[in-house]
């Protein structure tokens, strides 16, 4: 599928792929964060020490000195999003991705709610309980604009930001990006799901990686498999056809909310050195849009990927990789260079 085609519409239902490309570096860990009416799924590389079973974070350093980040994906995404990133930055920071609530293996939220504050609040609870703070945060799509709430909200837990494809407000959104806001329309997710209740994971995967790659011949076997794999149990899930639409309809709301709310808004106030990184075959999130994240978010970095699509960071890991150090490399000559003047 070429980048100009319009998807069908079904693809709208699952906007980010739900697993990795299957490159991974090595195996990793999972374990779950129990909070008030929230429950976490947390994921991590395997070498990481483990730094608690159910429930928050019993403490200790887990990472070795190393530096905490957090990795946020993207409406119908999961931790898994990460599983190739991770790796690459693991001997510079202690890294863990979390699914949010009512994605991956994280059950949905106690007060059903899932709009982009709903997501900011949980990552910040997380944080909060497991005092890792700051951390350098990353995230993608809806999990980057959930990133440039906290971020702006409670600047003392980011100590870096980085956005890959952030759903921040288009006036004139793409085409191809209107299936998955019609996901907000209430009954259109289960219509969805109705009209394609005969397709097989096979061809759900196809169509997910067909609108959020560039080039979807970049997933490996063993990517394809487990993207349809991680699809077909989600479609046993009782609550997925509605986490979706009610996500969806947050995201939407997201971009109508003016004042102080407005993320526009509220990425001019992001006080963390920040990288925006925006793939050019973006079918989701329009590629014109960086200019304006870099005019926004003050001092960024901006990281454009000609051939890459909403993912980038699954499609071209070591690059963004390089990125993301050369950020990290940045925020560490500034605090040397603050010292030095203290």
């Amino acid at each position: 599928m070429s980048s100009t085609e319009s998807p069908d519409t079904a693809t709208a239902a699952l906007p980010v792929p739900p697993a990795g490309s299957g490159r991974r570096g090595g195996e990793e860990t999972v374990r779950t964060v129990t909070l008030p009416g929230l429950t976490l799924t947390v994921r991590a590389p395997a070498g990481r020490p483990a730094r608690g079973g159910d429930g928050p974070d019993a403490g200790g350093d887990g990472g070795a000195g190393r530096e905490p980040a957090l990795y946020v994906h993207g409406l119908g995404g999961s931790s898994q999003n990460w599983s190739d990133l991770m790796p690459l930055l693991a001997d510079r920071v202690d890294g863990e991705a979390i699914d949010l609530p009512g994605f991956g293996h994280s059950p949905p939220p106690a007060d059903g709610n899932y709009s982009v504050s709903a997501q900011a609040r949980a990552v910040i609870r997380h944080l909060d309980a497991a005092g890792r703070g700051p951390v350098h945060l990353i995230g993608n799509s809806m999990g980057g604009a959930a990133s440039t709430r906290v971020a702006a909200v409670r600047p003392e837990l980011v100590r870096t930001l980085t956005l890959v494809s952030p759903a921040l407000p288009e006036l004139r959104p793409q085409l191809t990006a209107v299936p998955t806001a019609l996901l907000a329309v209430p009954g259109i997710a289960g219509l969805f799901g109705r009209l394609t209740h005969d397709w097989t994971p096979e061809r759900r995967a196809r169509e997910v990686l067909a609108l959020c790659y560039g080039d979807p011949g970049r997933v490996s076997p063993e990517g394809f498999n487990a993207a349809a794999d991680e699809y077909a149990r989600r479609l046993e899930l009782p609550y997925f056809w509605e986490v979706m639409e009610r996500s969806a309809r947050g995201l939407v709301n997201a971009y109508t909310l003016g004042g102080q709310h407005n993320l526009w808004r509220q990425a001019e106030r992001v006080l963390a050195p920040t990288l925006l990184v925006y793939g050019g075959r973006d079918r989701l999130v329009s590629y014109r849009m960086a200019r304006r994240a870099a005019a926004a978010f003050r001092g960024s970095r901006l990281l454009t990927l000609p051939e890459a699509g909403h993912v980038a960071m699954m499609e071209y890991p070591e690059t963004v990789a390089r990125a993301v150090r050369d950020l990290l490399d940045s925020d560490v000559t500034d605090v040397t260079a603050d010292a030095g003047r203290s």
